[in-house]
């Protein structure tokens, strides 16, 4: 049974942010109320401002309007008075724009996109390699966000001839990075591409038949992401020994209603293994695809 331990990642820390905004707000509103109970009290009939404010208006020259006979004057100031029974309008905040906002943070600058040699479109199945026998291959995998709380993870699916894992440590993902029998092994990547996972098919079970490679959103239920936030994804399948690319593919559809994309996978036909540029999703976590995999989940 696996333990989806959930990640930390850079989200936003609006709490702050909140907490300005309150007191921002909270501030705003008392100035308005001072300002509405000042005027009232500046201007209400028969008091002793009032009084004396008509009187020094009778007597020296001002900006005063001049009220009809028996009507306290009223003073003209430079702000604009709202009309009768709305409240004045709010002075502008002291808080800096970019205190007082709690806009998302832009997304992180993209990666470029490594050369792609031997592209394959969507839904094409290829060899890998040629008479040569393959020892060794290194997936790579790479995308970029446009969204900053959009977080992709790349999982690996080892399935057998039924389309299900042979157990559930046949499941490889950043929580488990190595398969049981040594041959498939998770790899973060700081370089070109976001991240690799090598597979020695000389250590592979002979259980297994097809290794599923799939990008995944973090928390993409609870936050509402999808992959309509997700560009520039691509596969590359590398021979482990030379470097040399077999098979690339970059996809160019994306979708607001998929949280998880199969975006390619290999898979043995007749001895051979070869590779099947998926480029679909399904609207499940990772969870969801575990248990579409067959693999069961703690919790």
């Amino acid at each position: 049974m696996i333990n989806l331990t959930m990640r930390s990642q850079g989200a936003v820390d609006r709490s702050s942010l909140s907490s300005i905004n309150n007191v921002t707000e909270g501030a705003v509103e008392a100035q308005t109320i001072h300002s509405l109970n000042t005027r009232k009290e500046r201007h209400a009939p028969g008091s002793a401002r009032a009084q004396s404010s008509a009187a020094q208006s009778s007597t020296t020259q001002s900006s005063a309007v001049q009220p009809p006979m028996g009507q306290p004057a009223v003073a003209q100031s430079s702000a604009v008075q709202p009309p009768i029974g709305q409240p004045a309008a709010a002075r502008p905040s002291s808080v800096p724009p970019s205190a007082a906002s709690s806009q998302p943070a832009p997304a992180p600058a993209p990666r470029p996109v490594p050369p792609l040699q031997k592209m394959v479109q969507k839904g094409q199945k290829t060899a890998l390699g040629n008479s040569a026998p393959l020892h060794t291959l290194k997936v790579c995998l790479g995308w970029n966000t446009t969204n900053a709380q959009c977080d992709v993870d790349v999982s690996a699916f080892l399935l057998d001839n039924t389309g299900k894992v042979p157990g559930d440590d046949w499941f490889i993902f950043y929580g488990q990075t190595e398969s049981p029998d040594h041959s498939t092994v998770f790899c973060p990547e700081n370089t070109t591409d976001r991240e690799s996972i090598t597979i020695c098919l000389e250590k592979l079970d002979p259980a297994v038949k097809k290794i599923v490679f799939v990008l995944t959103i973090h928390e993409a239920l609870e936050k509402k992401l999808h992959f309509g936030m997700v560009q520039d994804a691509y596969i590359r399948i590398l021979d482990g020994d030379s470097r040399e690319e077999l098979v690339s593919f970059k996809m160019d559809e994306y979708y607001t209603n998929i949280v998880s994309m199969m975006i390619g996978e290999i898979y043995l036909h007749n001895g051979i293994w070869k590779f099947n540029a998926i480029g679909n999703g399904v609207a499940k976590d990772l969870s969801g695809l575990c248990s579409l995999y067959g693999v069961q989940v703690d919790g």
